[in-house]
């Protein structure tokens, strides 16, 4: 018997970041969904509704913060883990991000090890 392999979709404008999380996940079995701007995530994650989502609060068009926001008043998404990838490193940035809906905050470079605890602390939870 097969599981359904998880999707994650990665929100980062940085390309390098974005392919780097990509291959992150990839490596951990997961079909990747990458979004290089907030704007036209939103109505992706209201379709794919994705197991789990990685989101940076510093977007070009809409903040990580209010994607989060809207994710958390949607009941068909409210449910999803939001790991936030952040360079905001301030307590009050991780303060506003966990206050905001987010899983687990965790502040740039994220290395392997940390990102891969946090996703299976976030999903053993969901």
């Amino acid at each position: 018997m097969s599981t359904k392999q998880k999707t994650v979709m990665i929100i980062e404008d940085e390309v390098d970041a974005a392919e780097l999380f990509s291959e992150m996940m990839r490596i951990n079995g997961f079909r990747v969904i990458k979004m290089f701007s907030s704007a036209p995530a939103i109505p992706i994650i209201a379709q794919e509704k994705p197991d789990l989502i990685l989101l940076d609060v510093m977007m070009p068009d809409i903040s990580g913060l209010e994607v989060l926001r809207y994710i958390r008043r949607e009941p068909d998404l409210a449910g999803i883990p939001v790991i936030i990838l952040s360079a905001k490193s301030m307590p009050t940035d991780i303060k506003n991000g966990i206050e905001a809906g987010a899983s687990v905050y965790l502040t740039k470079p994220v290395g392997f090890l940390d990102l891969k605890q946090a996703v299976e602390k976030v999903l053993k939870t969901s």
